[in-house]
């Protein structure tokens, strides 16, 4: 089945910019994490591929080369760029054409790169702000240690083959055109193995669960993502290892909303604090803090708690927390006190009067009136 578009599959335009790219992709992840699924087989390939588009499109060497070649150039099949395939897009042409024309370019063999890993970790709004240093667990290919990678059994090592002569190709001649392809004996790797280990059975590589400790600096977000140099899967035939990758997923929050460096939190008012002014204790990450409610404070203001959001994982700026507040309506009253707030109605008084102690609801209906006056003119 063909892939998609990987922008289409974030639903971003080609043009777009990191920060647009990451936005697209925190909606998305927080809306096909397998926490949310169920177990849906059909959305947790879809999340895959929302992790697949996003790992591209935030590296700007994949991304290049997603641009200009397609899902080819991405491709670790073919050797793409940015995964451990080990070859180039001279690799990837050159087998085309050097097949058909004999190129001639007697390329040797490369014992192929071992394979980059995702690991997905989760953690709580606090940690990540806070930072913390993690222990995880990771199934991999590790180099066989009684042969340390090689193939061989201790004491002896890969020869040279001798169809290919370590080329890892041998090229047929048909007439005019010249053919190369893989070397039969020795499956294209240079070398045979006449006596193999018999922990890795030859292949230089065995199964393990490896323990490593991570540590997450402060500030990190969901999207982003860990680089352990060289704890990807192991190589073959004693080359490179691939990388680690831990992906970052924060977990909502029960009290904040976090965007970028800046927290958010809605805190419920009192009618009578809202009305009179006051102090009001708000939440925030490090513990509780006092707020100055000014008299007359309607529902929906935004107060500004400088120095109180995320500190960036980057520039070391850190943001801040808005506390928007909700004035909440009396409930469960009784007839005491239904009949206070029916004396407190009145006191307000009608018309005009009424109108300076609820500006708002007396701007509303002036506009309405003009709306239907202009109707019926």
């Amino acid at each position: 089945m063909s892939k998609r578009d990987y922008y289409e599959v974030l639903g971003v335009d080609k043009g777009a910019g990191e920060r647009e790219i990451k936005k697209a992709y925190k909606k998305l992840a927080m809306k096909y994490h397998p926490d949310r699924t169920q177990g849906d087989k059909a959305l947790e390939e879809k999340f895959k591929e929302i992790q697949e588009a996003y790992e591209v499109l935030t590296d700007t060497q994949k991304r290049a080369a997603y641009d200009q070649y397609g899902h080819a150039g991405v491709d670790p099949n073919r050797g793409g760029a940015g995964f451990g395939g080990g070859a180039d897009f001279g690799d990837i042409f050159g087998d085309v054409f050097g097949d058909i024309f004999g190129g001639g370019r007697g390329r040797q063999s490369r014992a192929r790169q071992g394979a980059d890993l995702r690991y997905n970790l989760e953690m709580t709004l606090e940690e990540a702000v806070r930072g913390k240093e993690v222990e995880i667990r990771v199934p991999t290919l590790v180099a066989c240690e009684p042969c340390n990678g090689s193939g061989a059994k201790k004491g002896s090592s890969p020869k040279t083959c001798p169809t290919c002569h370590g080329n890892g190709q041998v090229q047929m001649r048909q007439g005019f055109f010249a053919v190369q392809q893989t070397c039969p004996t020795c499956s294209g790797r240079g070398k045979i193995i006449s006596d193999p280990c018999n922990e890795c059975h030859g292949q230089g590589r065995t199964e393990k669960t490896k323990t490593l400790s991570v540590k997450i600096p402060a500030g990190v977000d969901t999207g982003d993502r860990i680089r352990l140099s060289g704890e990807g899967e192991a190589g073959e035939s004693g080359a490179p290892a691939g990388d680690l990758y831990v992906q970052v997923h924060v977990r909502d929050h029960d009290i904040f909303t976090r965007d970028g460096n800046n927290l958010y939190c809605e805190v419920p008012l009192s009618f009578t604090t809202a009305a009179l002014g006051g102090e009001l204790q708000v939440p925030t990450l490090d513990g509780k803090v006092k707020l100055k409610i000014s008299p007359e404070t309607q529902t929906g203001r935004m107060f500004r708690l400088r120095g109180k959001g995320v500190k960036s994982v980057r520039s070391g700026a850190i943001g801040d927390l808005l506390c928007k507040v909700v004035v909440e309506t009396p409930v469960n009253l009784s007839s005491k006190q239904k009949d206070l707030l029916r004396e407190l109605e009145e006191s307000m008084g009608k018309g005009s009067d009424a109108a300076k102690h609820r500006p708002k609801e007396q701007g509303f209906f002036d506009g309405v009136k003009k709306f239907f006056d202009d109707l019926t003119n």
